[in-house]
């Protein structure tokens, strides 16, 4: 792998009331050998957590809402603020588990074609297994999305692609992110980078997490999916998300979330921007085999082709 240009890098964290977890994942992110600018925005905590950060973490830019805006909306305003060339977000509860996280990763936007890098990690408290590593190192590995606690993306690219949707409130936001990516012609690169470690919080609001997954399964639909796939997508999307429901026991929560993407639907119509059908077949593929070499990609979707259409 040739080694990349020289490039700053900018870790944001948007945290709320897990004051302890904060703490642990400040502490990988000072000890980077990479350097990076460090911002934490507290989305209005009732914690200790900013008294935390000022006291033990002094050299953190530390941004505090008054009210709470959501961790699309800080995820947004931190992209905006930060000054390195690669924007890298983890949660609040979770770690680089060495100093050369994000030092790896940084030489894997060697390649200009890739927009941001799903970096490797584990969800320690659900499973040993290592997610979003690629197959081998030697080769350069496309996948369709990554996950927002393990992820970098070029800050200027993700500025020029207006960042992530706030329509979608809470989760969502980065596999729409990834598919207008893709659509502009760029790739999110699968990881090699020494592993992150996410400690999922007990704190996490499951209510929210099914009401919103189901319903930003279906506005995804409508912002992203061409025409001539629309129906089918949103009925048979409609479908899972209820069976899903049955399968876990709460069928009546996930059909309130999935009533509430037909809503958003409405109340956002206009704000339709579907990808192209080439796009789309491409996004479809490396979601169903869940990385491809880019050498083997179709063409139409490389920087060099950018705009065209089959």
């Amino acid at each position: 792998m040739n080694k990349a240009p020289t490039l700053t890098s900018t870790v944001v964290i948007t945290s709320k009331d897990r004051c302890d977890d904060l703490r642990e994942a400040l502490r990988s992110c000072v000890v980077q050998t990479a350097n990076p600018e460090i911002i934490v925005i507290d989305d209005a905590s009732n914690d200790s957590t900013a008294d935390m950060v000022r006291s033990e973490f002094p050299q953190v830019r530390l941004i505090e809402h008054l009210q709470s805006m959501g961790l699309v909306y800080g995820r947004n305003e931190a992209a905006f603020l930060a000054t390195g060339d690669i924007i890298f977000s983890i949660d609040d509860d979770a770690i680089f588990t060495t100093p050369k996280v994000i030092e790896q990763t940084l030489i894997e936007f060697d390649e200009p074609s890739v927009g941001a890098v799903a970096i490797p990690f584990v969800d320690v408290k659900k499973s040993p297994e290592i997610r979003q590593q690629a197959p081998s190192s030697n080769e350069c590995w496309v996948t369709d999305r990554y996950i927002g606690t393990a992820h970098a993306v070029r800050r200027e690219l993700f500025l020029e692609l207006e960042g992530y949707r706030e329509s979608y409130f809470h989760q969502g936001e980065e596999r729409d992110f990834c598919i207008r990516l893709l659509e502009a012609g760029y790739i999110v690169r699968m990881g090699t980078a020494d592993l992150i470690h996410h400690f999922e919080s007990p704190k996490r609001d499951t209510t929210r997490m099914d009401l919103y997954g189901r319903r930003n399964d279906i506005f995804f639909a409508w912002l992203n999916v061409p025409s001539s796939f629309l129906p089918i997508q949103v009925v048979g999307t409609s479908i899972k998300g209820f069976l899903f429901g049955l399968r876990v026991g709460r069928p009546l929560r996930m059909l309130q979330g999935i009533l509430m993407g037909y809503a958003a639907i409405g109340r956002f119509w206009n704000k339709r921007k579907p990808v192209r059908s080439s796009t789309f077949r491409l996004f479809r593929l490396l979601q169903k085999q869940g990385g491809i070499m880019l050498k083997d990609l179709p063409v139409e979707v490389l920087p060099d082709h950018k705009g065209a259409d089959l």
